[in-house]
């Protein structure tokens, strides 16, 4: 079977990082970063920026890609995909609750992993250290991880913003 394409946006301003409690569908009830599957014909940064746009109503600008996961689930392949992972340190828009998503900040020291997906504790904080990164990760039954890899590449820089900038 083959895997399904699907991004993860994070949003990051200074020491604290934009994410959403899922309200509905796959992921319903974890803490994550926004983002979704390609419509036909949509390059897969575009997809990251309109999902993030329609989840917690804020325009990202310049997102850098850090890296790609595949995930696979022993006991439900149709769950199968390559997500491509962004992050995002400009944005325009205050966020906002949506049907899908209810975003709120978290201080770096504060990310709430034992409510996000347990893959989130090996690439988020590779992400947040500048690097990119790619890997496969198996879950089981329970979406529990079986196995997984991950290797962290060349750091990209993240910018130090000036006070005072949108929010």
């Amino acid at each position: 079977m083959e895997k399904k394409l699907a991004t993860v946006l994070v949003v990051r301003k200074d020491e604290r990082i934009l994410l959403g409690m899922k309200k509905r569908g796959f992921g319903v009830g974890k803490w994550n970063g926004f983002g979704g599957k390609p419509l036909p014909g949509e390059n897969i940064e575009k997809t990251a920026a309109r999902e993030t746009q329609e989840e917690c109503a804020v325009v990202v600008k310049n997102i850098r890609k850090m890296g790609i996961l595949d995930f696979e689930f022993a006991f439900k392949e149709e769950w199968n995909q390559q997500v491509h992972f962004f992050l995002a340190e400009e944005f325009d828009g205050d966020p906002a609750e949506t049907e899908e998503m209810k975003p709120a900040w978290f201080s770096l020291e504060e990310i709430p992993y034992k409510s996000m997906w347990p893959d989130d504790k090996y690439w988020l904080p590779i992400m947040l250290e500048g690097k990119s990164f790619s890997g496969k990760f198996i879950f089981g039954k329970n979406n529990e991880i079986l196995s997984h890899t991950i290797r962290a590449a060349k750091k990209i820089e993240i910018s130090s913003r000036a006070k005072g900038t949108t929010e």
